[in-house]
């Protein structure tokens, strides 16, 4: 990627590079406010719709378009400028998975929080409480029997989530979940 200024042919001003229009843009943007609550884990926090309201108006304000294509087996968040071509892009690999509403769930999910990062919103550390109280990490062992319990009928997904919220989740493990 290449950011460049260059001169419009009416005005003998440079055009605005795309990290100028970024910084205009996040100096715009109000707070996202959280409209979602994880069943789960008694989480509230910001969905998809929530962010897109806050992030696209204003982007489109600067002369940004906003794209999230997957691409290759990956959700790909773009930042266009529309006057140069210019852009940034962060991306996520989609989770290996035969079931369409899971990877549905999964593209969403990742969606939320590719532009989360790539805008560098603030968060509300809903679990900073929790974490300073240092729960124990999720045995492998112990997390894989779970998930053939739940394979085998033996186990609700919503048993198996309470029975592991009190153990600190490795990143595999909480792709895992997202999967059941």
């Amino acid at each position: 990627m290449t950011t460049r200024a260059k001169k419009t042919e009416e005005e003998d001003l440079p055009v605005v590079g795309i990290y100028m229009k970024l910084w205009k843009a996040k100096n715009q943007m109000g707070k996202v406010m959280k409209n979602s609550t994880n069943p789960h884990f008694k989480k509230s926090y910001a969905d998809l719709n929530a962010l897109l309201e806050v992030i696209e108006p204003v982007l489109l304000e600067n002369g940004l378009l906003l794209l999230q294509p997957i691409q290759e087996n990956k959700v790909v968040t773009q930042i266009i400028d529309i006057d140069s071509g210019d852009r940034i892009e962060s991306f996520i690999d989609l989770p290996v998975s035969n079931n369409a509403q899971q990877l549905g769930s999964a593209v969403t999910y990742f969606r939320r929080y590719s532009l989360q990062s790539i805008m560098s919103m603030q968060a509300v550390d809903d679990d900073g409480n929790e974490a300073a109280k240092s729960k124990p990490t999720m045995p492998a062992d112990r997390f894989q029997k779970g998930i053939d319990k739940v394979a085998a009928g033996e186990m609700t997904v919503d048993a198996f989530k309470k029975a592991v919220s009190s153990y600190e989740l490795t990143e595999v493990q909480q792709k895992a979940i997202l999967l059941l």
